[in-house]
């Protein structure tokens, strides 16, 4: 008896640990990506625009820091709270 309590309060301790771990990467950007993938994701998000170099100049600017890039060629910015939020001093979204 006294064993399984042990273990449960082992596993509800893990389990509090990786959720800490997961509020902690959510707060840092939620970014999953190595910095290695930034160019081939920042390629494709910026496919579609006819300002091509300084799209890729900050996506990759954005990706490096929240190791993030959101689906798609615009919008969908809500997927990557980092790169989101990132402003300008204006106010204006700094990642494209």
């Amino acid at each position: 008896m006294a064993n399984s309590i042990k273990y449960a309060l082992l596993f509800l301790v893990l389990l509090s640990l990786l959720s800490v771990s997961n509020l902690v990467q959510a707060s840092r950007g939620g970014g999953k990506l190595h910095p290695q993938d930034c160019r081939p994701k920042c390629n494709y998000r910026c496919s579609a625009t006819s300002h091509k170099k300084p799209c890729m100049f900050f996506c990759l600017k954005c990706c490096s820091k929240c190791l993030c890039v959101p689906s798609g060629t615009y919008g969908n910015k809500q997927n990557c709270p980092c790169y989101n939020n990132w402003k300008t001093k204006e106010g204006r979204s700094k990642c494209p």
